[in-house]
């Protein structure tokens, strides 16, 4: 009898867990800002579009061709920052810029990270203190915009009343691994953040994507820049909890109708990154463990259960646990405009491989030396 409880009580929690989540992630798509772009934005205050750039000549062709291809904007600058790049980044901006005086390039070869501060953190810092618009948009090399995505993103934050927007771009998917952990980057905080607490001041209720992220200028600055997050490895988080702490605002939305971002090329590079990074997600190595058990409970044991054991009741709570968590990860990339078939039908995989790599990455911090370009990330 008890090897029939056991299966069926972890099928049922597991069920009971992920038809909840299903509910908060469709409640949440409701509220969740998903702007499409706006051909009759048009914004008159100065924008900064600031991206930071480190060996990334072999993709900074798209991302800066539609930053310099952006309408709606009376008054644009963008200023790169190429941070000590050894495979001729630099040289490779000017080129696409042809000329351009909306185009600023920055070398940082000869001024590395000071003490106490980590790379990304102190190459946005430094935009930040070159850029002279009211409004502030940090780029990542990999992304691509849709022609009025600044102007839309600017508005939206004007018309929210808020200090910051985070736009999630589309994720874009190749390999096997990619298509099983990159949907997870947008669909994560949709079917956990509760969206009326996050759009609260209070800094625990906080998600945003350094991919895309479009900030108040003055309550930036008020807030003290990158500063307060010099040594963190996942910034984006904090410089939106830094803002809080300040007394502002700000909210992530759906942004996959406004850009696209491949964040990793291939297999190694989804181990890589996410290696230098999930450890550092959840605040503490014992939150990471907590969330990745959890996520193998929801959403892996449930369809597991179904199919290996003999309990009809325990195989019926394992299949709506699947399904659950099945129609979740659906809803949120058809309303993202990622792929949704067969890809969705694989998130017991998804759930364990971003598990398996949480892990990875706890076992590597505990090692030291993890490094990203080059550059430590240990701290």
């Amino acid at each position: 009898m008890r090897r029939i409880r056991v299966p069926r009580a972890l099928a049922q929690a597991g069920a009971a867990a992920s038809v909840a989540l299903l509910a908060h992630t469709l409640t949440n798509l409701a509220l969740v800002p998903a702007p499409r772009p706006q051909p009759r934005a048009r914004i008159r205050e100065r924008v900064s579009v600031l991206i930071p750039m480190r060996d990334e000549a072999h993709r900074l062709g798209p991302c800066l061709t539609s930053v310099l291809a952006q309408q709606g904007l009376d008054d644009l600058e963008i200023v790169v920052l190429d941070d000590g790049s050894t495979d001729g980044t630099g040289d490779l901006v000017l080129q696409l810029a042809d000329g351009d005086p909306r185009v600023r390039l920055i070398s940082a070869a000869d001024v590395p990270p000071p003490a106490g501060w980590l790379g990304k953190p102190w190459a946005c810092q430094r935009l930040g203190e070159a850029a002279t618009g009211d409004v502030l948009v940090f780029l990542d090399a990999d992304v691509v915009l849709d022609p009025y995505a600044v102007a839309t993103s600017v508005a939206t934050l004007r018309a929210m009343d808020v200090e910051l927007v985070s736009p999630y771009p589309r994720q874009i998917a190749v390999t096997w691994l990619e298509r099983l952990t990159q949907p997870m980057v947008t669909w994560s905080w949709i079917a956990t953040l509760p969206m009326p607490l996050a759009r609260t001041s209070n800094p625990v209720w906080s998600a945003a994507i350094g991919q895309f992220l479009v900030i108040d200028a003055r309550a930036y600055r008020n807030a003290g820049g990158h500063e307060p997050v010099a040594s963190c490895v996942v910034e984006d988080v904090e410089v939106l909890r830094a803002l809080k702490r300040s007394g502002y605002r700000g909210v992530p939305m759906n942004g996959g109708h406004l850009a696209s971002c491949r964040m990793y090329d291939g297999t190694a590079e989804v181990v890589a990154g996410y290696e230098k990074s999930l450890w550092s997600v959840f605040g503490s190595h014992s939150r990471a463990m907590a969330m990745a058990t959890a996520m193998i409970a929801i959403y892996a044991v449930p369809p597991v259960v179904a199919m290996t054991t003999p309990d009809a009741r325990a195989r019926r709570w394992g299949v709506i646990g699947y399904l659950a968590g099945v129609v979740g990860r659906a809803a949120v990339a058809h309303d993202t405009g990622e792929r949704v078939w067969p890809d969705v039908l694989a998130m017991p995989a998804s759930a364990t491989a971003f598990a398996a790599l949480t892990l990875r990455s706890m076992h590597r911090h505990r090692q030291g030396g993890l490094t990203w370009k080059g550059r430590s990330v240990d701290c």
